[in-house]
């Protein structure tokens, strides 16, 4: 199982919008596909900037290639929404990280 994690600077002004988003739109159209599962939305504490704040969004994915087929699909689109809606108030970088051992 790996986790899909997107990570996102939000400019102060923008950041409750931005939860709304991901919240009504977003994550209920990244879910739809089929291949993200367990979505977590997550403020970022340790990272304070005078003019953002972070948030985490995670979903968990069974492999790369059900990575891949979301992003062609859906992925590409969902951002380019963002970055109409957002434009230079929201920067995010993707991580993907494989789950070596859970307790």
């Amino acid at each position: 199982m790996l986790i899909y994690n997107t990570t996102y600077h939000v400019t102060f002004d923008e950041a409750s919008n931005f939860v709304i988003w991901i919240h009504q739109v977003y994550i209920p159209q990244a879910q739809a596909s089929g291949l993200l599962n367990s979505p977590r939305l997550c403020k970022i504490l340790s990272h304070r900037d005078e003019d953002s704040e972070c948030f985490s969004l995670q979903f968990e994915v069974e492999n790369s290639a059900r990575l891949h087929e979301w992003y062609v699909k859906n992925g590409e689109s969902l951002n380019s929404e963002m970055v109409k809606l957002f434009k230079e108030k929201v920067a995010g970088f993707t991580t993907l990280m494989e789950i070596i051992e859970e307790h």
